[in-house]
């Protein structure tokens, strides 16, 4: 079923175009890419070809999210991708929260992604624990995003549909399962304190994935917003320097196996 709300405004997909150098952003659930805007913004600065989908059933009316799936949403990703994959000859993926979720299956699914950054990523989520398996209420009023910092808006729903919760649920229950066949390499962001998503999410990701090179760090000054926090800047420089590492050592594999390109 299609969307019948329109965008709120600020919502939108986001692209910046840069070097062939790609990196995909997924925000989290329940969020729009304004979440992620900042961090896009940066990374573009910094040369990068950047593009960050709206997930279909948000960023319009949470009647739309009520009638999505989490393959909808994993379309949303894979659909982005194979536009990123036209205009560059490296992929990265980034997501926040349900982002990261979405990010690992679409590492798992295309194998030629170079490396993935997750951001509180997001396997278990306690506070909604009580909802598994229940049939009502039909919406649940939605609280405060998890943001440390002062003054910060983020666009998101003052309700969420039962049934997008169970998506969710699905989703993350099924990524375990899959981590042991991920290759890629893997940087893994978490926050000291998140209210949302345990950060033993991020270790445990970490822990499990089939990947060798992989690396975690700790956010101090943020909660689990923290696209949208007081470590954002640190978030845009540990990505760089995640990308640059991998750049590097890429060009030196294809330079010892003594090919041309």
């Amino acid at each position: 079923m299609g969307e019948i709300y329109p965008v709120i405004a600020g919502a939108e997909t986001f692209y910046f175009e840069g070097n062939d150098v790609g990196i995909l952003i997924s925000h989290g659930f329940m969020g729009t890419p304004e979440s992620v805007v900042y961090v896009g913004k940066r990374l573009a600065q910094l040369g990068y070809t950047v593009l960050a989908p709206r997930l279909k059933g948000h960023g319009t009316h949470y009647h739309d999210l009520e009638n999505c799936t989490k393959e909808d949403w994993f379309h949303s990703m894979e659909k982005a991708y194979n536009v990123l994959k036209r205009r560059c000859s490296t992929i990265f993926v980034m997501g926040q929260s349900m982002g990261g979720t979405l990010a690992l299956h679409l590492a798992h699914k295309f194998q030629s992604i170079q490396g993935i950054m997750l951001i509180n990523a997001a396997l278990t989520i306690p506070t909604l624990e009580y909802v598994k398996g229940s049939t009502e209420p039909r919406f649940i009023d939605e609280g405060t995003p998890d943001i440390k910092a002062k003054n910060v808006h983020e666009i998101t729903y003052q309700k969420t549909p039962l049934t997008a919760i169970h998506e969710l649920q699905n989703l993350m229950e099924s990524t375990p399962a899959i981590l042991s066949n991920i290759k890629t390499p893997i940087l893994g962001i978490k926050s000291t304190i998140d209210h949302v998503c345990p950060p033993e999410n991020t270790e445990y990701i970490l822990e499990k994935i089939g990947a060798t090179k992989k690396e975690i760090i700790t956010l101090t000054n943020s909660y689990h917003v923290a696209t949208m926090d007081n470590d954002k800047e640190t978030i845009v420089e540990a990505c760089h320097q995640f990308v640059k590492q991998q750049e590097k050592e890429n060009c030196f594999l294809l330079k010892g196996s003594g090919k041309n390109y």
